[in-house]
């Protein structure tokens, strides 16, 4: 294949960019460039012609027309060697481009500014870039095409060696290409969806489900060491890493799940929760971290080892030291104070990450793969409850103490897996039975994981992710000692239910919303 002859740059990233302007200028290569791209090669001592001087035709339009021309898509896509393509190029004046390098406006960056117009991000939509890479990526058996300035030193390699790159090479860019374009597609779609319509009046979902994201890292395996995996998305916005060995999928699974689950006490007492599997194993609160920690460790001293710890503060040395005394995994916090990092770093595997946003936030969607090439998607569970949703059932009213439990409780075991029911005090979980088929079932979890804590469930609320389908929980639940019940309604033996807290004077509110976690 002959020596590549003439290449096209023109970038909003410029990084990298001179010492391969500088690599392909050596080669004999022509360059041709656009405004900003031009004069930093120009400034650099490198000789350029301006685009419009390839075309003929000047840049107009603010910009927004510069590189939309014949004599550049032409001479990106006109096959070599065909016959055809060959003489309308040569009767047309339209030169090859046998390489490009675009990157985009940075339009991701720009709409991630909270103070980003609707204008601002609409002159950010970059036109002629994603035009001129796929151009060049569909030609990609004769054009090179580079959209990542991480693939400038390979590029550069080939060509000082050979005087173009390989086919191998070529068709690993083209494939690059069409993944940035998609994302990009897709990030202009989902701001301008949610800026155009911010409160829809009811959910609406789009007509093509576009996963995109960006690698963050590979990981070591999987949630089984047999099964490959690698992370995603934009992970570092939410959390910085400060200390211990890599994270492993397991680990990004249980941190987020903690990270949500403490998200829903931000503005309260401190307050600290353990999880194990992504599941509560206990949350307390009190008017110090540590005290906060005595009470979330009580309700499990055996499941929080090797377990996530989230709190709702900035960690403090006092907290660290008790949290120190057991193996855990990652510990999940908004800040960590020097004297809790003083204590914590001393145990290499563990992991400590700073919190800078819960993850639940925005987009509030949820996305899950269920194999047969399909997934589901969903606007994220972000309800949330207060004293004024409740409506109180049965003849007794519950007191003070045993509403801000229900409230407290009802705020956990929307994390905990169904079916799950949760004991709870006004500061503290007492036991927490999850995952189970049946809600009884996870009622005696609960009451025989209290038990092994040597805790009352003695005038405490009973939590149900979703109602009680028979009587049989609500009565279990008061035989434990339960005084007052939190769930949502809407089963046909509702009454039935209510009859049975009123025969033994639970007091029991209903949400009208139920919390599954599959």
């Amino acid at each position: 294949m002959a020596n590549i002859q003439r290449a096209l740059l023109s970038v909003s990233d410029k990084s990298g960019l001179v010492s391969l302007a500088q690599t392909l200028a050596a080669a004999g290569v022509e360059l041709i460039s656009t405004g900003g791209t031009a004069r930093a090669l120009r400034e650099a001592g490198l000789t350029v012609k301006d685009i419009s001087e390839h075309t003929g035709f000047p840049e107009m339009l603010d910009g927004r027309v510069k590189t939309l021309h014949p004599k550049v898509h032409g001479g990106l896509l006109f096959v070599r060697g065909n016959a055809d393509h060959e003489a309308a190029a040569q009767a047309h004046h339209i030169p090859p481009i046998d390489l490009v390098v675009v990157n985009l406006y940075p339009f991701e960056q720009t709409v991630a500014r909270p103070d980003v117009s609707l204008h601002e991000a609409i002159e950010n939509i970059d036109i002629g870039g994603p035009s001129m890479l796929r151009s060049a990526a569909k030609n990609h058996d004769s054009v090179t095409v580079v959209v990542d300035p991480g693939d400038y030193a390979e590029v550069a390699a080939q060509i000082k060696s050979n005087g173009n790159t390989t086919l191998a090479l070529r068709r690993r860019l083209a494939a690059k290409v069409f993944a940035r374009t998609a994302a990009y597609d897709a990030a202009i779609a989902a701001h301008l969806q949610q800026a155009f319509d911010p409160q829809p009046a009811s959910f609406s979902p789009p007509p093509a489900l576009v996963l995109s994201a960006p690698l963050v890292q590979p990981l070591r395996y999987g949630e089984n060491p047999h099964q490959g995996a690698a992370l995603y998305g934009h992970f570092r916005k939410h959390f910085q890493q400060l200390h211990g060995k890599e994270l492993s999928y397991n680990n990004i699974l249980d941190l987020t799940a903690a990270a949500s689950l403490i998200g829903e006490f931000a503005a309260d007492l401190p307050t600290l929760a353990i999880l194990k599997h992504t599941n509560p194993c206990g949350v307390g609160q009190g008017a110090t971290l540590h005290e906060a920690w005595e009470k979330a460790f009580a309700t499990d001293r055996q499941a929080p080892f090797g377990g996530i710890i989230a709190v709702n503060r900035v960690l403090d040395g006092a907290c660290a030291e008790a949290i120190a005394e057991i193996f855990s995994e990652v510990i999940v916090a908004p800040e960590f104070s020097a004297d809790a990092l003083a204590v914590l770093q001393k145990k290499k595997n563990l992991r400590l990450l700073r919190m800078f946003r819960r993850p639940g936030g925005t987009p509030p969607i949820d996305v899950r793969s269920v194999g047969a090439e399909s997934f589901l998607f969903q606007q994220r569970d972000v309800k949330t409850t207060t004293r004024a949703d409740l409506k109180i059932v049965t003849r007794r009213q519950p007191g003070e103490s045993e509403l801000r439990a229900m409230l407290f409780g009802w705020r956990a075991v929307k994390h905990v897996k169904s079916n799950a029911i949760l004991y709870a005090a006004e500061d503290r979980t007492l036991g927490v039975g999850a995952g189970q088929m049946s809600r009884v079932d996870a009622s005696r979890i609960a009451v025989w994981k209290a038990g092994e804590a040597g805790l009352s469930l003695k005038g405490s609320a009973v939590c149900s992710d979703a109602f009680f389908p028979f009587p049989d929980g609500l009565i279990a639940a008061a035989e434990a000692g339960a005084t007052a019940a939190i769930q949502p309604g809407g089963s046909v033996r509702d009454a039935e239910v209510i009859a049975a807290a009123d025969a033994r004077g639970v007091a029991m509110a209903f949400t009208g919303i139920r919390h599954f976690r599959h």
